[in-house]
């Protein structure tokens, strides 16, 4: 396998992602998003003129107090500028703030009945799948998978007329991009609701609430916080009866986040535009190093016009994200040698912080999933996604180079 020396331009892809920055659209706020992100959620600092809040360290509140705390596990100062912050930077009227992003697919899945039905994107989170199969159905709580990518498949929405439609966009880890309107409106007519998973989107790239979609979940954990050091997930809904039944998880069933973990994540959105913007151009152009440089059987990424949903990806989406995909066509043991040959991309399962980091999906994140439902929708043994950092795009994309002469 040969590999030669190739730069696009950073230049040229800063002033892509400048021209992209000014097409998007922007929710009606007399503030931008940046301005947003740094200014709300900005109480309970009265007396003091501290800039940032403080962490509210304390699991009691004294009875009668202004803000009407009793008990952390039911609110808590931190929780509620969080909430605040992540419900403007997501269009929508409500926010709740829970402990993972797993805290806040339970806590939708948990508001279902027996009998109740769940019309899913095929290529979803793994541990989404697990806690549908191994937890919810024992419950009584029906799901059916299809390729929603795929408008034809909105047909089924018609027929099973689900409680709820579950989606991701991008979908992890093969990057799939969903039409967020066209499945809105599909589900509305049959009176169901549409959730959008936008973990890997994030905030600043796209809104699921202003594309027509009921609920927008979210794990903080990635682009939110952006340094790999809190967990956290929230619910973001413009329903009102949605946002009772999210504050009713969070407290009843023990789902809420730590203070310190909800400081760190509004801390960590203070500067969320400027760390997509860069995750965006790095991961764009570590693509089209792999499409163009190298032998892979296929490189997934929404901005590459190869993508199959690149259309709609530059529609509902400001920039594409830090998540790159490849399928090298290798078997699992050349795979694993290039995955651990990786100096800057370190083998772990998250995704979304400053650093990059590389994943194996078949024996990492979606190592939950029969191997036969891995393989049926594309998660090979020789399938890479590379959560790509804010480091300088030279050293990672040399780095790809030396892990690639080794195989």
């Amino acid at each position: 396998m040969a590999f030669c020396c190739h730069h696009s331009s950073l230049k040229s892809l800063q002033t892509t992602y400048s021209a992209m920055k000014n097409e998007a659209t922007e929710p009606s706020s007399p503030e931008r998003f940046e301005t947003r992100a740094v200014h709300t959620g900005h109480d309970y600092v009265a007396g003091t003129g501290a800039i940032i809040p403080p962490v509210y360290l304390t699991s009691t509140f004294e009875y009668g107090n202004e803000g009407g705390f009793d008990y952390t596990r039911s609110g808590n100062p931190n929780f509620r500028l969080l909430e605040r912050t992540l419900a403007s930077l997501e269009s929508a009227q409500h926010a709740t703030v829970f402990g993972s992003g797993v805290a806040a697919i339970t806590a939708v899945v948990s508001t279902l009945k027996s009998g109740d039905l769940v019309l899913a994107e095929e290529n979803i989170y793994g541990c989404t799948f697990r806690l549908f199969a191994q937890v919810f159905e024992k419950f009584g709580v029906k799901i059916i998978y299809t390729d929603l990518s795929d408008p034809a498949n909105f047909e089924l929405i018609k027929t099973h007329q689900p409680t709820l439609v579950w989606i991701e966009s991008p979908t992890n880890p093969l990057l799939k991009i969903l039409d967020i309107q066209a499945i809105a409106d599909a589900a509305h007519q049959q009176n169901s609701l549409l959730l959008v998973d936008n973990t890997f989107a994030s905030s600043y790239l796209q809104r699921p609430l202003e594309l027509g979609a009921d609920l927008s979940l979210l794990s903080t954990t990635k682009y939110s916080n952006g340094h790999s050091d809190a967990l956290g997930g929230v619910v973001c809904t413009n329903h009102d009866e949605w946002q009772d039944k999210m504050i009713f998880a969070q407290k009843a069933l023990g789902l809420q986040p730590s203070p310190f973990d909800s400081w760190l994540i509004l801390r960590g959105v203070k500067t969320q535009s400027l760390r997509m913007e860069r995750h965006s151009s790095n991961a764009l152009e570590l693509a089209r190093f792999l499409e163009q440089q190298t032998s892979a059987r296929r490189v997934l990424y929404p901005f590459l016009e190869s993508h199959p949903q690149y259309e709609i990806a530059i529609r509902q989406m400001r920039s594409g994200s830090g998540i790159v995909t490849v399928d090298f066509d290798w078997d699992l043991e050349q795979t694993l040698q290039f995955v651990e040959s990786l100096r800057y991309f370190p083998k772990a399962e998250s995704l979304g912080g400053i650093e990059s980091l590389c994943c194996h999906p078949a024996s990492m994140t979606h190592a939950a999933i029969p191997k036969a439902t891995r393989e049926a929708v594309g998660i090979t043994d020789s399938l890479v996604r590379f959560s790509v950092g804010i480091e300088n795009i030279v050293d990672l994309l040399d780095d790809i180079r030396q892990a690639l002469a080794k195989i």
